[in-house]
């Protein structure tokens, strides 16, 4: 079984030409981040109400993307919110995408290609090898959106953060995802972190328009 980080790479990838789909700034980032905490939730690690992220156990993991992101949050004097936590983790997102690539390449998911941009920037692409397990990730999707299942809670999760960071979009096309938008807003309410990484992307690209606007 995959990891929700590599889960969400996967969503994020664009199969033929191997390269990250354009989304929001910080978005891929911050369902990283939210994807790392919903990991450390289901091992028990911590836990989450509307108010306060709280560590359960600092035991470590095994995992090399986990175990430190749990040692910071254990080390951490004041309770925080889930929030908080997404915004601290997703200034490592770059790096923990990098992770969740080398392990998809291990895994046989993608293939690493290196080439030159007009022969002399460096490139990196991932194209796919076997799409089994995007395929498995897509339709337990669109099972709950459209065809109205029950949602397992790895669903939830996945629903909840990509509709959070706009990666719904590789899985329906727009007019899906205007049909079902009730749907996914009702999936994506279970999950208190999604909820957060929601709140913070939106935020993000409130600044990212006010910016924009006063430098015009």
């Amino acid at each position: 079984m995959l990891s929700f980080v590599e889960e969400i790479v996967l969503l994020a990838l664009d199969d033929q030409k191997g390269k990250f789909v354009d989304l929001p700034p910080l978005a891929l980032e911050q369902a990283l981040a939210g994807a790392v905490l919903l990991e450390l939730a289901f091992q028990n690690r911590i836990d989450t109400d509307p108010a306060h992220l709280m560590l359960v156990s600092d035991q470590v993991t095994g995992d090399k993307i986990l175990d430190p992101i749990l040692k910071g949050i254990a080390r951490a004097q004041d309770k925080q919110n889930a929030k908080y936590w997404v915004g601290v983790i997703s200034a490592d997102g770059e790096k923990i995408r990098e992770a969740a690539l080398a392990r998809l390449v291990e895994k046989g998911v993608l293939k690493r290609e290196e080439k030159k941009i007009l022969w002399v920037i460096p490139g990196r692409r991932y194209p796919m090898i076997q799409n089994k397990e995007e395929e498995e990730v897509r339709k337990r999707i669109r099972s709950v959106v459209v065809d109205g299942a029950i949602p397992s809670p790895r669903d939830v999760v996945l629903i909840s953060l990509g509709s959070a960071c706009q990666l719904l979009r590789t899985v329906l096309t727009d007019a899906d995802l205007l049909k079902y938008s009730p749907r996914i807003a009702e999936v994506a309410k279970m999950d208190l972190i999604g909820q957060a990484v929601s709140k913070s992307v939106a935020e993000v690209q409130e600044a990212v328009m006010r910016a924009v606007l006063y430098s015009v």
